[in-house]
C-alpha cells in the first residue's frame, strides 16, 4: 500500500512538471528521478509507465523517456450505420433480441474517479486482497515441471481434486471443469442447458451479470421472488408449471444482492421440484469463502445433496482473492458433463497452466487459511461499520436484512424516490453507489440501492462514504413535488 501511494504521489508530479519539457524532449533519467524525489526505482519506473499509459510520456527502452508529442488530428472514419441494419437484420427470428446490455455489469467493473467513495466495487479493495501470497504463488508456478505446457482441457487433475472436495458430497474429480472465472462458468452453463428462446428462472432480484448472460444467448429470464429465506418453493413450482422452464439460477449462499441464504427446510423442496420439472438447478455458489466472522457453521452447496444430477454448480476463487485471478469450477453430473465440456473448448480451450498452477500453489499454502480468517473478520467490522453509519445517518433508508456473509448491504429506499436521480447526486457528493433496478428482470417492486463495504480502504471511508450519501439523498429529497426525509432541514 505504501508502494501504491508512493506511485501516485510521483506520477502527479510528474504530471505538473510536464509543460517544463517540449514535446519530445527528454525527461530526467530514473536514476535522476529516484535521487531527486527520494523513491525507489521500482516506483519510478511504475509511475513512467502509467504516465505513458495515459500518453503523456513515450518511454524507448535503452533511450529514456520523453514527452509525448501532441496527437494529430484523427483521420476521418467510415460510414458504419450499415451495420445497425445488419446487426438487426440476423436477429429478427429471434424469440428473444439478443442484444447485450453490460451496464448493470460495468457497474460493479468501473473504477470512479478519482475522490469518490467506491461503494459500487464488486471486489476487494487491494488492501484485502492476498497480494503476497499470490505473487508468491504465481512465481513457485511458474517454476513447477511443465507449467508453461498446454494443460488437460478439463483442468489440472490436483485442481479439480481441491474443488470437488470442497464441494463435498459424493462430488468427484472427474465431474469437475476448470473455468475462467465464474462469469465464463455461468455462460458455458446457460449455453449448455437452454436454447436460444427458451424461458430460465432466476431470483428476484438478482445477480445482473447473469441477467446479461441469459439475453445474450437469446433466453427470457423469469423472475421467481426471494425472501429473507431465499427463493420461495410455491412460487418456484408454479413457474415451472407456467413456462415449461428447464433451468432455474439460484445463489443459495449469501444471495446477491439479499444476502439471504436458503433456508434448511427449502433445500430439499428446490431440489425436489426442479427434478419433477425434469429441470436444472445452477448453483453460483460465488462468495461462500467470503464469509463473516460471525456466520457459525455454513450450509453445503446444494450439489453436495444432489445424487441425480439436478445441479450445476459453479464455485470461483475469484472473489476471495482478485479480480484478475480468474479460476473457478463447473461441477455436474451426468451426460451434461461431456456437453458443458464441449462448450468450454468451444469457447475457450482450456484456462492458462500457469494460472492454474498458482491456484493449486495458493489454496495449498499456509497464507490461505491465514487469509480466509482475515477477511472474514475485516468484512465483519466493515458490515458493522456500514450499518451502524447508516442507522444513525439513514434511518428512513429500511434494511431488511443484515447477512453475515458476502460484501455488500441491500437497502429500501423510500417510495417515490427516484433511483436514477439519488444515483447521480451521490456520484457529485462524492460516493458511487449502485441503483437496484438492474437486479430485477422485470418491474421492481420498489426502489433499491446496494451498497459493497469491501471496495473502500476502511472504516473510516464509509463512515465517509454514508455522510455524502446522507447528502445525496437530502438534496433529491428537497427537490420539488417530493417529501423532506425524516429529521432533514
Amino acid at each position: 500500500m505504501q508502494e501504491r501511494s508512493s506511485v501516485d504521489e510521483l506520477v502527479e508530479r510528474l504530471r505538473r512538471e510536464l509543460d517544463r519539457y517540449s514535446p519530445g524532449g527528454k525527461l530526467p533519467s530514473s536514476r535522476v528521478l529516484v535521487d531527486r524525489f527520494r523513491v525507489s526505482p521500482v516506483t519510478v519506473s511504475r509511475a513512467l509507465a502509467q504516465l505513458a499509459a495515459e500518453g503523456l510520456v513515450v518511454t524507448r527502452p535503452g533511450a529514456g523517456a520523453f514527452r509525448a508529442r501532441a496527437r494529430t488530428a484523427a483521420t476521418a472514419t467510415g460510414d458504419t450505420s450499415w451495420q445497425e441494419v445488419a446487426l438487426s437484420a440476423d436477429g429478427a427470428a429471434d424469440l428473444v433480441p439478443r442484444s447485450v446490455d453490460a451496464s448493470g455489469v460495468l457497474v460493479s467493473l468501473a473504477a470512479p474517479p478519482p475522490g469518490v467513495i467506491e461503494f459500487n466495487g464488486g471486489y476487494l479493495h487491494p488492501s484485502l486482497q492476498p497480494e503476497r501470497a499470490m505473487s508468491a504463488a504465481l512465481a513457485r508456478a511458474g517454476r513447477r515441471p511443465g507449467a508453461w505446457g498446454r494443460p488437460p482441457t478439463e483442468g489440472l487433475p490436483d485442481l479439480r481434486e481441491w474443488f470437488a472436495r470442497t464441494i463435498g458430497g459424493a462430488v468427484t474429480a472427474a465431474e469437475v471443469l476448470i473455468t475462467a472465472g465464474g462469469q465464463s462458468a455461468l455462460t458455458t452453463a446457460l449455453r449448455a442447458l437452454a436454447p436460444p428462446g427458451a424461458p430460465v428462472l432466476v431470483e428476484s432480484p438478482t445477480y445482473p451479470g447473469m441477467l446479461a448472460i441469459a439475453r445474450s444467448a437469446g433466453l427470457r429470464p423469469v423472475p421467481v421472488p426471494v425472501d429473507a429465506d431465499g427463493v420461495k418453493p410455491a412460487l418456484l413450482a408454479d413457474a415451472f408449471r407456467a413456462t415449461g422452464a428447464r433451468v432455474f439460477v439460484c445463489q443459495p449462499l449469501f444471495q446477491n444482492p439479499t444476502g439471504a441464504v436458503l433456508a434448511p427446510e427449502r433445500r430439499g423442496e428446490v431440489l425436489r421440484i426442479a427434478r419433477e420439472a425434469g429441470a436444472f438447478v445452477v448453483e453460483d455458489d460465488f462468495v461462500r469463502r467470503l464469509v463473516h466472522e460471525d456466520a457459525g457453521p455454513l450450509p453445503r452447496p446444494l450439489a453436495a445433496d444432489d445424487p441425480d444430477g439436478v445441479v450445476v454448480h459453479v464455485s470461483s476463487l475469484t472473489k476471495a482473492t482478485s479480480p484478475s485471478f480468474r479460476v473457478s469450477a463447473l461441477a455436474a453430473r451426468g451426460p451434461v458433463l461431456q456437453r458443458l465440456r464441449a462448450i468450454q473448448i468451444v469457447d475457450t480451450f482450456f484456462v492458462p497452466r500457469p494460472l492454474q498452477e498458482a491456484a493449486l500453489e495458493l489454496v495449498g499454502s499456509p497464507a490461505w487459511p491465514r487469509h480466509l480468517r482475515s477477511i472474514s473478520a475485516e468484512l465483519k467490522a466493515r458490515r458493522d461499520t456500514m450499518t451502524t453509519a447508516l442507522r444513525l445517518e439513514l434511518p428512513e433508508l429500511s434494511l431488511p436484512h443484515v447477512p453475515s456473509g458476502g460484501y455488500h448491504l441491500w437497502l429500501r429506499l423510500p417510495d417515490s424516490t427516484a433511483e436514477t436521480a439519488l444515483t447521480t447526486a451521490a456520484l457529485r457528493a462524492g460516493v458511487a453507489i449502485t441503483p437496484g433496478r438492474p437486479y430485477f428482470s422485470a418491474e421492481p417492486p420498489a426502489g433499491h440501492l446496494r451498497l459493497s463495504f469491501a471496495a473502500v480502504a476502511g472504516p473510516q471511508e464509509i463512515q465517509e462514504g454514508v455522510r455524502r450519501l446522507r447528502r445525496a439523498c437530502e438534496e433529491v429529497l428537497r427537490a420539488p413535488g417530493t417529501q423532506p426525509w425524516a429529521g432533514s432541514v
